[in-house]
């Protein structure tokens, strides 16, 4: 059942990740951050993992072994944008799970999801761009 979970939210994320290949019009003349923050938060009691993009773009695996959960990394100017799921089974109906993308210290992207009958829970975000 976990591989299957984890298969599941690579699908996810790598296909958010192909559909987010436009940009936003973004004319300001400041610096865009690249200092990145994911964020796992929630009250699910069972088996977690994660999928996030590293500072070059590239999809991570890693289990998650408590609540809150945090990475922080620095994304290369090369990287167009990132994204991050996570998927889990083992918890209890209703309990839940919130993700989040910080950038530059501040919330970019954010999702909650509520664990199913089965006490399966699956949280993806929408992709983020960095502005061009």
């Amino acid at each position: 059942m976990k591989s299957i979970l984890k298969t599941l939210a690579i699908v996810f994320t790598l296909a958010f990740t192909a559909g987010s290949c436009s940009s936003d019009d973004n004319n300001d003349s400041a610096p865009v951050s690249r200092d990145v923050k994911y964020e796992l938060t929630g009250n699910f009691s069972g088996e977690l993992s994660t999928i996030y993009f590293d500072k070059g773009g590239n999809p991570l695996n890693e289990d998650v072994t408590t609540l809150p959960w945090t990475k922080e990394i620095t994304v290369d100017a090369g990287v167009n944008g990132i994204t991050a799921s996570a998927s889990g089974y083992g918890g209890v109906k209703d309990q839940t799970l919130t993700a989040k993308i910080y950038v530059g210290g501040k919330v970019v992207k954010e999702s909650t999801a509520k664990a199913n009958n089965d006490g399966i829970i699956v949280v993806t975000l929408v992709p983020y761009a960095f502005p061009l």
